[in-house]
């Protein structure tokens, strides 16, 4: 393969009277992906993407005619979709003439890639097309005209929603004024713009110095193209060129709704919901580019990424976590190992990790005897460090997980005065800064990917319940319960869940091993011992709590109290009177 060119070569393209200015990156005897923008931009608005890209392809950017340094036609019609098309099928053929292309496209320059690649045999010229933020414009027609023909309120809620999404292009129609307004503005007010509207940092937005006149003269785009109308005009057309659709939620010009019907015209389809706004390059340019490999890398040949299967339209759907990837600590035994069974009997492919090595290998083996694939791992949530190096390990062997459940924890109990300073300390880094570690560590990575996620951080009824003898214990688990619900105000925005688990009553091994602090040896295993018992005499097993850990993921619950009186406790503490609880907390005795 030849060396990466760090620095792009221009080249100008033809296409009649027009002259396309083309921008050539990466490997150039790589796979070919041509990208392709739409309004207000010109081939900066790449410029995120490419350190992601240009060290396996031969990258092509070009300005869109009317944009940066690419001939400004000077009549609107010559800005009419058909003809874009045409530059598009001028700069493949220049750029890639004898083997067919990838295509990224955004905005109105996906609009014309859906035109191009509608075409006969334009399979045999484009290899993949991934399509963000811009329909096909009869596809959308046909779907707004289907709707508006069974006036149902449901079937008129997306395509009038639709419509008022796209009223801003009637002023921008109109002669002079929004021209003028487009080169006063200026770059800055762009970039703030953005800034405001979806949290786009400003040096993200990297504009051309032609940016004023690109803005001008790109809106002859919309005088040319009537997208209204095309609920009349659209006619049937099919493509046979694999698909795949970013379609970002809070989009104010383009509804999710109006891709409903895409799977009926194209022949291989996939699609991705991303939680941002518009300007998906500039907000989210690691999601991007690696949803663009992935789909080059499946239909070239290899097994495709666990987030590509998902998103594919119309593959059979068996269990309700195939392909996930899940992460359970403190799996070697109790909550953790039966949330572990329970993901895999749902099809997930689950990440075990334990302090103890063999408990962990003794999950993966449960797994694996019903043909589940689980990996063991040895780690102590406690180590920062080590939770770091775990996860960038499990991110690069088996990809970034789209569930974690930080579950390890240990058990203390004895009066504040006798519990010793190094107990208490190791309670809180097990339980609370074991949480705070795994939720930053695959919280970074899945925030970095861009496609969500979820977090299940398992608290306590003892979170709410204050009592006597369990001063580590509850401050440990209250502060991971006030600490996620900090988190998931936080990591809303990047589409990650966050659901604090509260069990009761439960038994598991945490019981046998609580550790009895100012107690002799004997003392302590004799509570053990009565605790172990009582909680078994209790009967309620690990394993609903695992059931209830699988449902608040499912449903993205925030706060999921487990057992009858973990329930009763949260309720219950929320409407009895302060100095009542207080006075029966006081009163109460550790056994």
């Amino acid at each position: 393969m030849s060396p990466q060119i760090s620095e792009p070569i221009q080249r100008t393209v033809r296409n009649g009277e027009v002259e396309l200015a083309v921008y050539e990156y990466g490997v150039f005897d790589g796979p070919t992906l041509v990208l392709v923008h739409g309004w207000p931009d010109t081939h900066r608005l790449w410029d995120n993407l490419l350190p992601r890209l240009t060290d396996r392809f031969h990258v092509v950017g070009y300005d869109v005619r009317g944009h940066g340094g690419s001939t400004d036609p000077g009549d609107h019609r010559g800005f009419r979709i058909p003809e874009l098309a045409k530059d598009f099928r001028a700069v493949i053929d220049a750029v890639s003439p004898d083997e067919p292309v990838h295509v990224l496209a955004h905005d109105w320059g996906s609009v014309t890639v859906w035109d191009a690649v509608c075409e006969p045999d334009a399979e045999l010229r484009v290899a993949s097309f991934t399509s963000v933020s811009g329909p096909n414009l009869d596809h959308a027609g046909l779907w707004a005209r289907r709707r508006f023909a069974r006036p149902t309120p449901g079937n008129l809620a997306g395509p009038l929603s639709q419509l008022a999404s796209v009223a801003y292009q009637f002023a921008f129609m109109t002669p002079v004024v929004p021209g003028a307004v487009m080169r006063l503005g200026g770059e800055r007010m762009f970039r703030l713009g953005l800034r405001l509207a979806q949290g786009t940092p400003m040096d993200r937005v990297t504009l051309a110095e032609t940016f004023p006149d690109d803005a001008a003269n790109g809106l002859q785009i919309y005088r040319a193209n009537l997208v209204v109308g095309k609920v009349l005009s659209a006619r049937e057309r099919r493509t046979k060129v694999p698909v795949q659709l970013i379609v970002p939620a809070y989009d104010p010009a383009v509804r999710p709704a109006v891709f409903d019907d895409e799977a009926e015209w194209t022949e291989r389809l996939w699609r991705r919901d991303l939680k941002a706004g518009h300007w998906v390059p500039y907000s989210h340019p690691e999601a991007l580019a690696g949803a663009a490999i992935q789909l080059i890398d499946a239909v070239s040949g290899q097994e495709p990424a666990r987030e590509l299967r998902r998103a594919e339209v119309g593959r059979p759907r068996g269990r309700a976590f195939e392909d996930h990837l899940v992460v359970v600590t403190g799996a070697g035994s109790g909550i953790g190992r039966e949330t572990a069974l329970a993901f895999a009997r749902l099809g997930a492919e689950v990440v075990v990790s334990d302090i103890d090595p063999a408990a962990a290998r003794e999950t993966a083996s449960l797994i694996a005897e019903f043909d589940g694939l689980a990996y063991p791992y040895a780690l102590d949530v406690a180590n920062e460090a080590a939770v770091e190096a775990h996860a960038e390990e499990i991110a690069a062997v088996h990809g970034v997980p789209d569930v974690v459940v930080n579950n390890a924890g240990v058990a203390q109990a004895a009066p504040f005065l006798r519990t010793p300073s190094a107990s208490f300390k190791r309670v809180i880094d097990i339980n609370f800064f074991g949480v705070v570690h795994g939720s930053r560590a695959f919280g970074k990575l899945m925030a970095e990917r861009g496609w969500g996620g979820h977090i299940v951080n398992v608290s306590s009824m003892a979170a709410y319940t204050p009592q006597q003898g369990f001063s580590a214990y509850s401050t440990s688990k209250s502060a991971v319960f006030t600490f996620s619900d900090c988190l998931r105000a936080e990591l809303a925005a990047d589409g990650i869940g966050v659901t604090t688990v509260c069990p009761g009553i439960v038994h598991t091994n945490i019981v046998r091993t609580t550790e009895f602090s100012g107690v002799s040896a004997e003392q302590q295993d004799r509570r053990q011992r009565i605790f172990d018992r009582l909680y078994r005499m209790r009967s309620y097993p690990p394993s609903k709590v695992a059931g209830a850990i699988v449902a608040a993921v499912q449903h993205n619950r925030a706060v999921v109290p487990v057992t009858p009186e973990a329930w009763a406790a949260y309720y219950g503490t929320r409407l009895t009177p302060p100095s009542l609880l207080r006075f029966g907390i006081a009163r109460a005795r550790l056994a």
